[in-house]
């Protein structure tokens, strides 16, 4: 499906595919020769915004996403796994990002680097050109430290200055009930897919 949002309609090339079970939602933009498969979900909240470049491929139920505080750009002849999750992100060229890997907010991928099965990118968290997280490691920092599961203690050192309720939701670690602000705030900006502000339209085949 092609959904506009806050009055952005996708814009699909015309050598692009997205296949009829994908989802792209809002301020998207998708290059030549890029495809989207079944499943896929290509969000932009908020007016956020999402650039996806040439000849980038996006299997299976992977989720790209932006939201109006962090837009999410791809450049090209990327390939993201099934059940990869990105959300406002800036990844440049050349990027594999495998089978349930996951990159957050504000996070940079440079070139030509590999994430690999069920890796990690922190948010905030710079991964160098020709870097690889190993599956299942996570990449923390800027630049970017690349440490085992097992090293929390070590993560959270790194991670915690990094302030995810803040950066993301706008919101201080130590604000009371912070799940219950967080969530009712969601629930507000979401509302507009209740409102009929949402049009649905379904894409050409070949589109």
């Amino acid at each position: 499906m092609i959904i506009s949002y806050g009055g952005h309609v996708p814009s699909i090339d015309p050598d692009a595919w997205v296949a009829p079970d994908a989802t792209v939602c809002g301020n998207v933009i998708i290059g030549a020769g890029s495809r989207i498969l079944h499943g896929a979900r290509i969000v932009a909240e908020g007016g956020g915004a999402i650039q996806i470049g040439r000849c980038c491929i996006v299997m299976e139920n992977a989720v790209i996403r932006a939201t109006s505080r962090h837009p999410c750009y791809i450049k090209n002849h990327c390939l993201f796994g099934p059940h990869s999750h990105v959300v406002g992100a800036r990844i440049e060229d050349e990027v594999f990002v495998a089978t349930s890997a996951s990159i957050f907010h504000g996070a940079v991928i440079g070139r030509g680097a590999e994430v690999r099965i069920n890796g990690t990118v922190h948010l905030r968290s710079r991964l160098e050109a020709g870097e690889t997280v190993p599956i299942g490691w996570v990449a923390v920092g800027d630049p970017a430290q690349i440490l085992p599961p097992n090293q929390h203690d070590e993560i959270w050192t790194i991670q915690k200055p990094l302030d995810f309720p803040g950066f993301v939701y706008g919101f201080e670690r130590t604000t009371p009930a912070l799940m219950r602000q967080v969530t009712t705030r969601l629930s507000e900006n979401l509302r507009v897919h209740m409102s009929g502000s949402c049009q649905i339209s379904v894409s050409k085949e070949g589109v």
